[in-house]
């Protein structure tokens, strides 16, 4: 009886321990009422092809789910709304275990961004944010945020101190966005306000588009 017993316990408790643990993966996944970074990685890729219209808030809200759904039924994935390791790897989203940007980089992005851009439109922020990146990406400047940023003469605000300006709330927010693969300029490596900017050279580059005081060029 007590063997019985002790068998029966044993089931439950390794039972309640697989269940626990799947709630757990699963509660891992980005659903409604998760937050974070990975949802933003979500909801820039769903907004850039034009299933997800709402703010890139890093909030899984209603709208998000059904921008998902969506994504889901066009790539032949069920469409349950819960961006799990299939529907992220159809994203080209790793999951949130895996590693991201360094601390480092976030930091020293914002940094620049507040000190280039604070006060501009939050698109603008990170569009100033997705310049940094792109030069990171291209051959011709230094492949790292720190070797960009700090290159001599690439920025004024490293130039005159505001670098170091008391920090903007939106600023750490917008270099996580541009970090995650928001780039609202299309893939510009240059910008210019064009009622400061006295170098006759920027202002021959091919303008991509304006946002706020900034102009976004190739």
């Amino acid at each position: 009886m007590k063997k019985i017993l002790c068998f029966v316990l044993l089931s439950t408790l390794l039972l309640s321990g697989s269940i626990f643990y799947n709630l757990k993966s699963r509660d891992a996944l980005s659903r409604i009422g998760s937050t974070g970074s990975e949802v933003t990685k979500i909801q820039t890729k769903l907004k850039n092809w034009g299933y997800y219209k709402g703010a890139v808030d890093g909030k899984y809200g209603s709208a998000t789910q059904k921008a998902v759904k969506e994504f889901q039924r066009k790539n032949n994935l069920t469409p349950d709304g819960i961006a799990g390791s299939a529907t992220l790897k159809a994203m080209g989203i790793s999951s949130s275990s895996s590693s991201s940007a360094s601390n480092n980089d976030v930091y020293l992005l914002a940094r620049a961004i507040n000190g280039e851009a604070r006060g501009e439109p939050y698109s603008g922020q990170v569009a100033v944010g997705a310049v940094i990146l792109n030069r990171v990406k291209h051959p011709s400047f230094p492949n790292t945020v720190a070797g960009v940023v700090y290159q001599p003469g690439a920025f004024t605000a490293v130039d005159d101190g505001q670098i170091d300006a008391a920090m903007t709330s939106s600023c750490e927010r917008a270099a996580r966005d541009a970090l995650n693969g928001w780039d609202p300029t299309g893939g510009a490596i240059y910008y210019y306000n064009p009622v400061t900017a006295t170098n006759k050279w920027i202002r021959s580059r091919p303008i991509i588009l304006t946002i706020g005081k900034h102009v976004f060029c190739s």
